[in-house]
């Protein structure tokens, strides 16, 4: 039986980096600035032969309860609810501050088996304040060096003797279970648009860090959903602005960290302000979709401020046809983070758009295909010689992709090629989902050879 460890303290003292250091990759933004984790995020740890749940959380300050940095103490507080267990950090060199001393009290009230973490412990710099760390009742402090992955077997010894029931269970291996692959969504757009309010929604919890301000979230946040039998892995990011205008480097780790996302989706939502649609950034947000060959869904958000109007709807997808030349006949549904509509057909839309995109076409279907698109419009000639297509088989999935073999490849233009691709998105029912068709030349058995002399 796993569990789950929280890793609290206050601002800019490793938490991230231990948790990046026990998930065994970099997941959560690191920088030298104090409060760059707002979310509090989980991952799989490893520590020696234990396996574990993780959670990194946001730096405890003292704040108003609705204030940003008071919103932030409330989702570490959620996730110490949450724990079996709590690493209490502090950064040894500089030692136990009087914000420490305050939420050591909070560690305590919440009856968790806390272990407290002296990180930045290498060297002899971290002594002094690993032995004024006892001042702070929680036991013995386990020097450690997130960065330079020291002190980690102590670690080790200091969460068996914490949890002797759990890490005793936890270290067993298991057999591993047949588990149905989790489809994963990434909610992008732009600053404010109302992605983690959406997601908040669709859990039903508040699960990520909401609020007037834009560009709270900073990190990827991955979160698990079940909708009608079927699992969800979705994945808040930060707001994309004109990379004119990402200058600060903490929000070009944020982007890079969302542009990750996009890469490593299977479906995206693209969601879109109804008060600002189809603006110029959010053409660049589709455009790298298409670009990634990510499956898409176009979803109206903050839909709760429109006037309820007759064909509202359709005005904007009259706007999407003609907005969005990348791919044709994207799915677009209209939701409301706020009051929760639209949310069932959301997550029928990232549903069918996850098959089309997985959908491969029949051999024999595509052949006809192929005879009769060449019947109805023949290739051009270019430069008086006839192009010949000669056949077409699929390549792969996700996104469906096609090889067409012929001569001159180079010379087939543009314009037929986008008329092959709106005919098999027509004819084979592949909707919003982009097409890759890729031309090659068959090789020619008589290249090379001399030519006979009469």
């Amino acid at each position: 039986m796993s569990f789950i460890v929280a890793i609290i303290g206050r601002p800019n003292v490793g938490k991230s980096t231990l948790f990046n250091r026990l998930v065994g990759r970099r997941l959560a933004l690191v920088d030298d600035r104090p409060g760059v984790t707002r979310d509090r995020r989980e991952g799989e740890a490893r520590l020696g032969d234990l396996r574990f749940t993780v959670v990194d959380t946001a730096g405890l300050e003292q704040s108003a309860p609705a204030s940003l940095i008071g919103r932030m103490r409330a989702q570490t507080e959620a996730a110490i609810a949450q724990a079996d267990a709590v690493f209490f950090m502090i950064d040894a060199r500089a030692g136990p501050t009087p914000v420490d001393r305050d939420f050591a009290d909070l560690a305590r009230r919440s009856g968790k088996p806390t272990i407290l973490v002296a990180n930045k412990s290498e060297g002899t710099a971290g002594e002094q304040g690993r032995l004024e760390a006892y001042a702070l009742g929680l036991g013995e402090p386990v020097a450690i060096s997130a960065e330079h992955n020291e002190g980690m077997a102590d670690l080790y010894e200091a969460l068996r003797a914490a949890l002797p029931e759990r890490t005793a269970s936890a270290a067993a291996p298991e057999p591993a279970a047949e588990e149905s692959h989790p489809i994963r969504v990434a909610i992008v757009g732009r600053p404010n648009v109302g992605k983690s309010t959406l997601i908040n929604r669709l859990i039903g919890e508040e699960r990520l860090l909401t609020g007037p301000e834009a560009g709270i979230t900073r990190d990827a946040i991955a979160v698990e959903h079940a909708w009608r039998g079927r699992k969800f892995r979705i994945y808040d990011t930060a707001g994309l602005r004109r990379r004119s205008r990402v200058t600060e480097k903490l929000e070009k780790l944020s982007v890079a960290d969302a542009l990750n996302a996009i890469r490593f989706a299977e479906v995206v939502v693209v969601l879109i302000d109804a008060e600002r649609p189809f603006e110029e950034q959010d053409q660049r947000i589709i455009d790298l979709v298409e670009q990634e060959g990510r499956a898409f869904v176009l979803t109206i958000g903050k839909w709760d401020l429109q006037e309820a109007k007759t064909g509202a709807i359709k005005k904007f997808r009259e706007q999407a046809a003609e907005k969005v030349m990348q791919v044709k006949d994207v799915p677009l549904v209209a939701v409301s983070g706020l009051t929760g509509e639209g949310l069932d057909r959301l997550m029928q839309a990232i549903a069918d758009a996850y098959e089309v995109w997985n959908r491969r076409v029949p051999t024999a279907a595509l052949n006809r295909w192929f005879e009769q698109a060449l019947s109805a419009h023949p290739p051009p000639a270019v430069s008086g010689r006839r192009l010949k297509l000669n056949y077409i088989t699929q390549a792969k999935t996700r996104p469906p992709s096609f090889v067409l073999f012929c001569t001159r490849a180079d010379a087939v233009p543009d314009a037929y090629k986008r008329y092959l691709t709106n005919s098999l998105r027509e004819t084979f029912d592949l909707p919003g989902t982009p097409i890759r068709l890729m031309l090659r030349e068959k090789e020619n058995p008589f290249r090379g050879r001399a030519r006979r002399k009469h």
